[in-house]
């Protein structure tokens, strides 16, 4: 089993900042993707961004050049900074992690936190 354990948001103003973090412990034998995704109320949960194991981070257009992934592959955790919030941005906000098998390299697993929910007014 492996936890995924999310801190920060909250409220803020449109042109804030927030910056929430995400810590994943259990039983894997490594993280590939780890990073965010967002739900709003009525709408698909969507890709905010993650970071691949060794490689780049990839952002959801909306997002690009506001937010920005750190991901401490180390301590398996991962930041999301977030500036120049807007309206838009509000939504509960989910950790994801695609966890390799122990013992089973090519065996992944998706798991998700229980969300953080951020609300960003005009």
């Amino acid at each position: 089993q492996v936890h995924l354990v999310e801190s920060g948001g909250g409220v803020a103003q449109a042109g804030g900042s927030l910056r929430l973090s995400c810590a994943a412990s259990g039983s894997f034998a490594s993280i590939n993707d780890l990073g965010w995704y967002r739900q709003a109320p009525g709408k698909q949960r969507e890709l905010v961004g993650t970071v691949r194991e060794g490689g780049s981070a990839k952002y959801a257009d909306s997002v690009k050049g506001r937010f920005t992934l750190s991901r401490d592959s180390a301590k398996n955790t991962v930041d999301l900074q977030m500036n120049i919030l807007k309206p838009e941005d509000t939504a509960r906000y989910y950790c994801y992690a695609e966890t390799v098998v122990p013992y089973r390299p090519l065996e992944t697993i998706d798991y998700w936190g229980q969300g953080t929910q951020v609300t960003v007014s005009s």
